[in-house]
């Protein structure tokens, strides 16, 4: 029997620094990339080919949030103080509560201010982050909320990830 899965934004949690971030704007308000590819392939002229593996663990990430954000002055701030006086390094934590997702930084920073627009209507404002050590990070799909765990499947289980419950950002 298939089940449906719900999808709530208000469960994707995302810490700056320890602030919980809040004000998304409406539409897509998280990216997530990872700068580059886990291996480089090189092919030699005979058909062989080798594989070279990338220890490059940085990122961007791309919040948008509704120009009203309180979370705008928490950006602002750090931003100013990296740029000012080489201080503006945070932990970032990202969790997405419907499911299995989870992303983490011990050291981040806001790349530079961000373009804003003012007019009539309410603006949004994205902020690009950088890090150059995303964890390594598990994408995840939506949690059932009823019958079997999806933790169990053999899919997931065999890499030892956290229990729902045990989940932090």
């Amino acid at each position: 029997m298939t089940q449906t899965k719900d999808f709530d934004p208000g469960l994707l949690k995302i810490t700056v620094g320890g602030h919980a971030v809040e004000g998304f704007a409406d539409g897509t308000f998280l990216s997530i990339a990872t700068n580059n590819p886990f291996w480089t392939l090189a092919a030699g002229a005979s058909g062989e080919f080798a594989r070279s593996k990338s220890r490059d663990k940085s990122a961007t990430i791309e919040i948008t949030l509704m120009q009203t954000s309180l979370s705008n002055n928490v950006l602002s701030a750090y931003a100013l103080a990296d740029d000012t006086a080489n201080t503006g390094k945070f932990a970032l934590g990202i969790l997405d509560e419907n499911g299995f997702s989870i992303y983490t930084a011990a050291e981040a920073w806001v790349q530079q201010m961000p373009t804003v627009t003012y007019g009539k209507e309410i603006s949004d404002i994205t902020w690009v982050i950088e890090t150059g050590g995303l964890t390594p990070h598990f994408i995840g799909g939506t949690v059932v909320t009823e019958g079997v765990s999806q933790w169990n499947s053999p899919e997931i289980s065999q890499y030892n990830l956290p229990k729902v419950d045990d989940r932090q950002p």
